[in-house]
């Protein structure tokens, strides 16, 4: 099967990662990757990104000239595409920049013009329901109503399309996996000593964005409740928020219990999530609804969670978006807001070692099953074939 992909997401080589497995599932298989040959990420302003082409055989990236260079929705892609398509004859075209993408609209477009009879797909992480303005109606319901497969992040999504008029097939599945091989339980007593971590003390992590909608002032507030426990809270990561942390933490008079970490390489990431004896994602969905439209932000998936999992460290999550979804059965779930609830969660974990240690194997049982990158490339590629098999 040749499978061509077109998004600004691959230019980060890390990324790819899920896409390599997918082309090693068979040697009948072949994935193309298109990628923007020039893309500025977070906008004009920032540093500009000139991915180079990789040939691993049945897996290549190829960087076309593209229009756009910070719009994922306005992303479309030069003639060089074209030659591609023609060369390439994918069986399979999945554009991953939306359902109201214009490159999604080109890609559907050549597909028809050069009869190349490939089964259109598009994947999507929104999950905040909208109301559109012409001619972004008829833009989205030209692309629609091409669909062959819809791939999406979280279930939200999918429910939004549905209420869009999408009637075809759908399958849940984040963009990206996680790596088994870097994200994995490993003892950090060298760090754990470094950073003047008690062996007694109980670790409650957060790793992310320091910004109002990840929940972080709820848990510190919850935290604030339970001074008679043993407790350090590490936070791994950056943002404006970081001072009202702080300020938050002072008047609460647990500042000593703090321990910030500035945002570190990929790969030191599982370091810190192993000294953790709970990772907690609290996140709080912002938006509100306006005139049959909503604006703002809801937990799209919340990777942490599943590299955490993947770590055997047992996790606790608000009921925001896709959060319940990912953790399952796995791990712990409170209202969001809710500082009593989670001060309970918190209390039920760190009272009782047994539970955490239960959670924790199942959490890393769930992400081998589900979500490792070779795990998401096998339920990609079925659904692929699903669709291929469709007249």
């Amino acid at each position: 099967m040749r499978i061509l992909v077109a998004s600004h997401t691959y230019i980060v080589d890390l990324n790819c990662e899920k896409l390599r497995k997918l082309a090693q599932l068979s040697p009948d298989i072949e994935v193309t990757v298109v990628v923007p040959q020039r893309w500025r990420p977070g906008g004009v302003q920032k540093r500009i990104v000139e991915p180079q082409p990789r040939d691993e055989g049945n897996f290549r990236i190829v960087p076309i000239a593209n229009f756009s260079e910070n719009n994922q929705g306005l992303l479309t892609f030069g003639w060089e595409i074209v030659k591609l398509l023609r060369e390439f004859k994918p069986q399979i075209i999945q554009v991953e920049q939306g359902a109201k993408s214009v490159g999604y609209a080109e890609l559907i477009t050549l597909n028809k013009l050069l009869n190349l009879q490939a089964k259109n797909c598009f994947f999507t992480w929104w999950n905040i329901d909208y109301k559109n303005k012409l001619p972004i109606t008829w833009l989205e319901a030209y692309n629609l109503n091409h669909t062959h497969g819809l791939v999406s992040g979280n279930q939200d999504g999918v429910d939004i399309l549905r209420n869009h008029g999408y009637q075809g097939k759908a399958i849940v599945l984040p963009q990206l996996g996680v790596d088994e091989t870097l994200f994995n339980p490993q003892p950090q007593p060298q760090l754990r000593e470094q950073l003047g971590l008690n062996p007694d003390e109980f670790v409650v992590g957060f790793v992310g964005r320091f910004v109002e909608e990840k929940g972080i002032l709820t848990l510190i507030k919850a935290l604030a409740k339970l001074t008679d426990k043993s407790w350090k809270f590490l936070l791994l990561g950056r943002g404006e928020l970081e001072s009202k942390i702080r300020q938050t933490a002072q008047e609460a008079k647990i500042s000593d219990r703090l321990l910030f970490i500035e945002s570190v390489p990929h790969d030191q990431v599982p370091h810190y999530i192993n000294l953790m004896n709970v990772l907690v994602l609290p996140s709080e969905t912002t938006y509100k609804v306006k005139t049959l439209t909503a604006v703002g932000w809801k937990e799209q998936f919340g990777h942490v969670i599943i590299e955490a999992m993947a770590c055997q460290v047992p996790v606790i999550g608000s009921d925001s978006g896709e959060i319940p979804n990912v953790i399952g059965d796995s791990g712990l779930i409170f209202p969001e807001g809710n500082i009593d609830a989670l001060k309970e969660t918190l209390t039920r974990l760190i009272d009782n070692p047994d539970l955490a240690q239960e959670l924790g194997n199942k959490g890393y049982q769930r992400v081998m099953e589900k979500y490792t990158n070779h795990a998401l490339a096998k339920e990609q590629f079925a659904f692929y074939q699903d669709l291929h098999q469709e007249s």
